[in-house]
Formats: structure tokens, sequence, C-alpha cells
């Protein structure tokens, strides 16, 4: 088992290599420490620990005295969640990864999963705590709305501490609470907003599956087919991002001139209505 995650496919080199020349962050130079790779698994350390004396991942590089995980050890931790949530157990797992490996290169299943589900973002986290917050928005943070944020997961509360996987999101919205929206009423936006991304997002990886999986039945795809699939993956990334990137735009452009055109139309009906109302006034003093 050991030294798995080390063989990557030629999808997983040419897929890294294409993100990081466009200056975003790629598989081959995300690192985590292990309190890091169980945040950004959804797991926790203890599991991770046990997962690697399973076997079931392999160690961390080690630098000095610290262990140092890579994106493919993420991608890993995904799939065993994945797998633990519809009943498997760890030791069915272990047998399946092991088989994997023996059959088809198992770098080659994960090549697939990092292109869709590694990070989107080149953003480190920022950890916060609750004074360092409550300065940042200038004393207008309330700890009411803590549990609707972690909710949220725009904050991971990690002991007293919280992790911000965005912190320009934080920023954003400490200067928007400067202007005077409430904490309270951009996190009802922001609920919508995720319900509507995640629905898109799931639509997304739908048309995925449907046209470069289906045709494989449930199984995998062969080894020779597994590169050029995750590198099509890699390619549709970018796109994906332009075209949710221009849809946000279209539709706060349409929503601001609406509603910029509501404004003006009041004000303009209220023009109209004082013009005629002095019209008349002077007729009156005429008469």
């Amino acid at each position: 088992m050991k030294g798995i995650l080390g063989r990557l496919s030629p999808f997983a080199q040419t897929g890294a290599a294409r993100a990081g020349s466009a200056g975003t962050t790629t598989t081959a130079v995300r690192e985590y420490t292990i309190d890091e790779l169980a945040r950004q698994a959804g797991t926790t350390v203890r599991n991770v620990r046990a997962y690697q004396d399973r076997g079931i991942i392999p160690p961390p590089e080690r630098r000095g005295r610290a262990g140092v995980y890579n994106a493919e050890h993420l991608s890993r931790l995904r799939i065993i969640g994945q797998l633990l949530a519809r009943g498997y157990t760890l030791s069915s797992i272990g047998e399946l990864i092991e088989a994997l490996d023996q059959g088809q290169n198992l770098a080659q299943v994960i090549g697939i999963e990092s292109a869709v589900a590694s990070p989107w973002t080149d953003e480190q986290p920022m950890t916060y705590s609750l004074p360092d917050l409550i300065k940042l928005f200038e004393g207008n943070f309330d700890p009411r709305v803590l549990a609707t944020v972690v909710d949220l997961d725009i904050l991971q509360q990690q002991g007293a501490k919280f992790v911000a996987p965005s912190p320009k999101m934080i920023i954003a919205a400490a200067e928007l609470v400067k202007t005077g929206i409430p904490l309270a009423d951009m996190l009802d936006v922001v609920s919508q907003l995720r319900a509507n991304v995640e629905r898109a997002a799931e639509a997304m990886v739908q048309l995925i599956d449907k046209h470069l999986l289906e045709k494989y039945g449930d199984g995998l795809p062969p080894p020779e087919e597994s590169a050029e699939i995750g590198d099509l993956i890699w390619r549709l990334r970018p796109l994906v991002e332009m075209a949710v990137h221009a849809e946000v735009s279209r539709a706060m452009q349409r929503a601001a001139t609406q509603h910029l055109g509501d404004r003006l139309s009041h004000v303009l009906e209220q023009f109209e209505r004082a013009r005629l109302q002095g019209a008349a006034q002077a007729d009156s003093d005429d008469a």
C-alpha cells in the first residue's frame, strides 16, 4: 500500500502543470498540516492517523519533525469519507483500495477526483479569534450570529478560534457591515446564494458524469482513458468559472439596473407631481 499516491497518473501531472501555468492553485503544490488536512476533508486528526495506521492512506512527507500532506492525501480522504457515508467499513474500503491498486493504478481514480474536487481558489485560510472578528467589524460583529456563520461554513470553529476558508469573504462582509448593512441580512442572502450555486454545481457535475463517465456504467474508466478524462475535466474548470462569473455579473447588472430604474421612476413621479402642483398653484394665483 505504501507509495500509492506517489505514482501520479500522466493526467495528474499534465493537469497540474496546466493549472500552474494559468496561475491557479494546483494539486502539485497545495500542502497541508494534519490539522488543515482533516478540516478540509471534513474528518478528524484522530481519523487521519487511524487511516495511516491501517495503510488506507500513505504517511506524510517528513520535513524535520513536521508531517506535510498534499492534495492527493485530501482526495483519498474524500473518497474514504464518501464510501463510509454509503455504509462501507474501513476494512472493506482497505480491501477495495488494495484491489484497485493491483488492477488499476489508484492514482488514475484519484486524478479524476482531484480534477473535480481540488481547490478552485488560491486563497489561504486565515484564523481569527472572537476579539479579532469584533475588531475587524469595528464592534458590529454580533456573537449571536456565529452559529449561522459556522453552519454556512464561512467560519470553521477550532476550539476558541475560527478558521475562514475564504478570508476575502470575511473582509468583504466587514466592509459591507461598515456601510450599515446588517450581517444577519447578508447571511440570509448568502444562504439563498449557496442553495442556488449548489444546484448549479450539481447540474454541472451531472453533465460531466453523463457525457464523460456514463458510458462506463457503474465501473471505472479503463486506465488508458482515465488520463484523457481527467485532462478534459481540468480544461473544463476555467470554463465553468468563467461561466459562473459571467452569469453573476449579468444578474447583478440586471438587478442593479432594475432597482435603479425603480428608484429613478419614483423620483420622476415625485418631480412630475410637484411640477403639476406648481402649475395648478400658478393658475390659481393668476385667477
